[in-house]
Order: structure tokens, then sequence, then C-alpha cells
């Protein structure tokens, strides 16, 4: 089991059954296929909280959280899977997934950041500040692959990148467009379209 660095004293072993949250929590048959055809099986391995790690004080928003193991069926799992287990846990959560021997580290804070895959072994979870709200942004900042120097607070990284994003998404489209366009009006109009968009890159 990975212990992401974490101090001995955290670790926990309680598993969660599907066919419970199932149960519990009423999912539709769409729901559970979907659910059932990424996820192999689940796992609370460690829970952080001035109860187990005595230097971190409560945060104000955090007062601890717990980190949730899946071990996937397939690498390229359905994102909804992950937010369904996030609203129906309520409670903060860090969630390694698990295929084979490679992990990825993924956390909601406005939406879900995810880490790069990396071996097992080299999933870390740091818990660097003196307050559950600070380990947890650090936490937040280190998984999303954010500026932790940056002046803009991660909630502005976070959507700043999200527009980025979408923006490179118009921008990849239209160009899809343009490339099989005939005419060449419409040609030049979609070629316009891009230039815009990409000033507000």
């Amino acid at each position: 089991m990975p212990m992401f660095q974490l101090p001995p004293a955290t670790a926990i072993n309680k598993p969660l059954y599907k066919k419970a949250i199932f149960e519990k929590f009423n999912l539709k048959a769409a729901e559970r296929e979907r659910f059932d055809a990424d996820i192999s099986r689940m796992s609370l391995v460690a829970r952080i909280s001035p109860a187990t790690v005595p230097a971190l004080a409560e945060g104000q928003n955090v007062k601890g959280f717990y980190v949730l193991q899946v071990v996937l069926k397939q690498k390229e799992y359905d994102v909804k899977n992950i937010l369904l287990l996030q609203k129906l846990i309520p409670q903060s959560i860090v969630f390694a997934l698990q295929y084979e021997d490679e992990m990825q580290l993924c956390i909601y804070h406005t939406s879900l950041q995810q880490s790069a895959w990396m071996q097992t072994e080299e999933s870390i979870i740091p818990l660097k500040g003196l307050s559950l709200d600070e380990v947890w942004n650090n936490i937040v900042t280190s998984i999303g692959n954010l500026d932790a120097t940056s002046e803009e607070s991660i909630e502005e990284q976070i959507f700043n990148r999200e527009q980025r994003e979408k923006l490179l998404r118009q921008i990849e489209s239209l160009e899809r467009q343009c490339r099989t366009e005939k005419q060449t009006r419409k040609k030049y109009e979609l070629h316009q379209k891009i230039v815009k968009l990409k000033e507000q890159l």
C-alpha cells in the first residue's frame, strides 16, 4: 500500500464497497455501469487531521482530509466517476488513482485538479504548512501544477487556465474547419476568428 510519505499515524485501512455506495445513494443503472467499468476497488488509506498529525492546526475551511485509494480497471477512466465520488462523500479528499504500477493524484478545488501519471512509489502527498488550510492549498498547488509564488490566488490560476484551455479548443476546432473549407471568403472569416482568439491567449 503506498503511504505517500505520510506519517505512519495517518494510516487507516477502511475499504469502501461499491455495492454499499450504489445502495446508499440509489445510483441509476447507467451510473452503476459507468462506475463499475472504471473502478475495481476503493479504500480510505489515510486520515490527516490534528489528531493524526499533532503539529498541524485545524484550518478555518479544512478540519481534516482523507486519502482515498481507487484501483482502476483502465487507465483512461471517466472523470465523471471521480466527481461522483467527491459529490457522494462529503469530505475533503485526495484521490490516489492506481492503475497497475502507476498512480495519478486528483483533488477537487473549484474543479478537479489532476497530476501527471507517475510510478506508484514516487507519489507523494506533501504536508507543507502550519494549518490544514495551508496544507490543503499546497497539495492543490502541487497536484494541479500551479505556481505557489504567483500573485494570483489558486482559484484565479485555475480559472485562467481553464479559460486558456477553452480558447485553445476553440482555436483547434476553427483551424480544422479552416483546413477543409473550400470557399475563400469563409476561409478568410475563419482565419480572422482564429487571429482574434489567439490575441486573447
